[in-house]
């Protein structure tokens, strides 16, 4: 039995022999029609143009003469010359391609009756000879010459262009020989395609639209289709191979639906097991998967879509998590979402992720809402719990310190220098901690709204100018230079001009104290998209790296910072207040070159947003 390849390779071969000979009497004829389309230009196309060159440059003769008559002379003669020369290089191209019988003689003939011609003209261009006898010469000799050139000349024309015309015919003739001849090997190599086609329709593409279709139907999930084996060629082949491929994807399958099984199952459990609420949604912002605790609380069961529930919030989340394709957190740690579960109010801190695949393409998002509300609640009962204390000391410590004052002014009685000096230590340590308890009191305040900020517009410019007043005596004091970068044409920012001050006051006199004599600390305000950045850099020791991330806490004072260093409620109070304004506070350090503490204010005016973009 032959195989597809013998069926192919004989197919192919018949049709290309039909190929190669319609190819070589397409060729054939070709060349010979373009013989004959050469022989016409070559022997005709010359002729004709040189006949055509005579006739006209005859005809221009003729009016140069006429002018030469009328009183033109100049005119006439310039006329005459170039056209003579026209026509005797016509003349003598004619002479040289002779190709048909007579035409020779004719163009002799031509030559002759041109020269009698010329001679004629010379008497009539004379302008010796009196008028009324050049005219007369013109009429009666030289217009009969014109006329007999011109006359030959166009029959040697019609002579070629009828030769011209023959060749054409027998052209034609020629085509349509070809062209019948052309029709008939068409219909045999047509007759073999067809032939080729239905064989190749029952030879290969059927047993391949049957391959086909059963690959669409493993495509659509039906592994337990089998391929029939009808023959031993290449497609049956094919078949049995295609057989095999079928009954190692379904042993895959089953392998793969009982690992599927095994993964769903452990994750189910595992998600079940997890304390916080977690979903997996996809591109659709379908959910696939997620715990009971987010079941329970949000609604977020598998196969809702997060945007039909009443929670809007949760469908921003998951909007923004797929427009910015990266982890989206708050900015804030203690920033929470109130959510009120069986009436009971309850926070949680939302933290979504995208899901991307090896190709870093965005797969899906994975929504973790931390439940802080025993953290939240702990928060609010230390600062109940401070604020309680700092209260409670603030009375007793009041009466301590007027005592002290009484027993410093000898008020009872004299004071031993020893006595003095106990009491003047006392009266400090009893300043500094009035000083921590009024800072805790502020810290609480603020924390929880209780302080009414009073925001106004204030130029950028005067908040830095006004901060900076106080401290240019210490600072010339201690040797350290005083700069200011901020420009007067900044628009306004909201702020509370008593608060901010102690913001600029805070970080001005930390400045001043880790700033050497010889130091600089710059202040400086500059316009960023959503408000002004205000900074004060100093050249002091700086501050270690490992101890930034926590220079913003309650009672952090960084070690090694020698007696000045405070209670470390100074940078706490600072953030509470900038936060307070709808800002933030970050701080830059190079150990032994320096720190840049900054923060920022909003517009008072949202169109200065727009004004500093454009």
């Amino acid at each position: 039995m032959l195989g597809i390849r013998q069926k192919l390779s004989l197919g192919f071969g018949g049709l290309l022999l039909i190929i190669l000979i319609i190819g070589v009497q397409s060729i054939i004829q070709l060349a010979r029609l373009g013989e004959s389309i050469d022989v016409i230009l070559r022997e005709n196309y010359r002729s004709v143009i040189a006949c055509q060159e005579m006739k006209e440059a005859l005809e221009r003769i003729d009016s140069g003469i006429l002018f030469t008559l009328l009183g033109y002379s100049q005119e006439g003669a310039d006329l005459i010359r170039h056209n003579e020369a026209v026509f005797e290089t016509a003349l003598r191209t004619e002479l040289s391609n002779i190709t048909l019988p007579g035409e020779g003689e004719k163009a002799h003939h031509v030559q002759e009756l041109f020269e009698k011609y010329r001679k004629v003209l010379r008497a009539a261009e004379d302008p010796g000879t009196p008028m009324a006898e050049r005219r007369q010469l013109y009429m009666r000799q030289l217009f009969p010459l014109f006329q007999e050139v011109k006359t030959t000349a166009g029959q040697i024309l019609d002579m070629n262009q009828q030769n011209m015309r023959d060749a054409n015919d027998r052209a034609r003739g020629k085509a349509a020989s070809s062209r019948k001849y052309m029709y008939v090997l068409l219909l045999a190599g047509g007759v073999v395609a067809v032939g080729f086609v239905v064989f190749t329709e029952k030879w290969i593409l059927r047993p391949i639209h049957r391959l086909i279709r059963s690959a669409e139907e493993i495509k659509s999930g039906n592994l337990d289709l089998v391929v029939p084996v009808e023959s031993k060629d290449e497609v049956g082949r094919l078949s049995e191979s295609f057989n095999a491929m079928a009954e190692g994807l379904r042993e895959i399958r089953r392998s793969d639906q009982a690992r599927l099984v095994r993964i769903q199952d452990s994750t189910q459990h595992t998600f079940n097991s997890l304390p916080d609420a977690v979903a997996i949604l996809d591109l659709q912002g379908r959910v696939e998967i997620a715990t009971e605790s987010a079941k329970a609380v949000f609604g977020l069961k598998p196969g809702l879509q997060v945007q039909s529930l009443p929670l809007k919030w949760l469908a921003d989340l998951y909007s923004n998590a797929l427009r910015h394709a990266r982890p989206l957190e708050p900015e804030h740690s203690e920033t929470a979402i109130q959510h009120f579960d069986k009436g009971q109010e309850r926070f949680f801190r939302p933290v979504v992720v995208p899901i991307l695949d090896t190709e870093k393409q965005l797969t899906g998002v994975v929504m973790t809402l931390k439940d802080v509300t025993e953290q939240r609640h702990q928060e609010d009962l230390k600062r109940g719990v401070i604020s309680t204390v700092s209260h409670q000391l603030k009375t007793p410590l009041t009466s301590m310190r007027m005592a002290i004052h009484l027993l410093l002014e000898e008020k009872v009685g004299p004071l031993t220098e020893k006595q003095a000096e106990l009491l003047v230590a006392a009266r400090e340590d009893s300043d500094r901690l009035h000083n921590i308890l009024n800072n805790l009191l502020d810290i609480s305040r603020i924390e929880s709204g209780r302080v009414q900020m009073e925001f106004h517009a204030i130029s950028p410019q005067t908040l830095v100018l006004e901060a900076m007043e106080p401290f240019r005596t210490a600072a010339k004091d201690q040797g350290v230079t005083l700069e200011v970068e901020a420009p007067d044409d900044l628009p306004g920012v909201l702020a509370d001009k008593i608060r901010i001050n102690y913001v600029f006051g805070n970080l001005l006199s930390n400045a001043l104290k880790y700033t050497p004599a010889g130091g600089q600390i710059t202040v400086s305000a500059r316009a960023e998209e959503n408000g002004v950045r205000f900074s004060v850099a100093d050249t002091g020791k700086g501050i270690p790296s490992q101890f930034l991330p926590r220079i913003f806490e309650q009672f952090f004072r960084v070690p090694d910072q020698g007696s000045e260093a405070g209670a470390g409620l100074g940078l706490a109070i600072v953030k509470e207040i900038v936060e307070a304004h709808g800002g933030k506070v970050s701080v830059d350090s190079v150990e032994g070159k320096g720190s840049t503490f900054s923060f920022t204010l909003r517009w008072a005016d949202p169109m200065s947003k727009k004004e500093i973009s454009s």
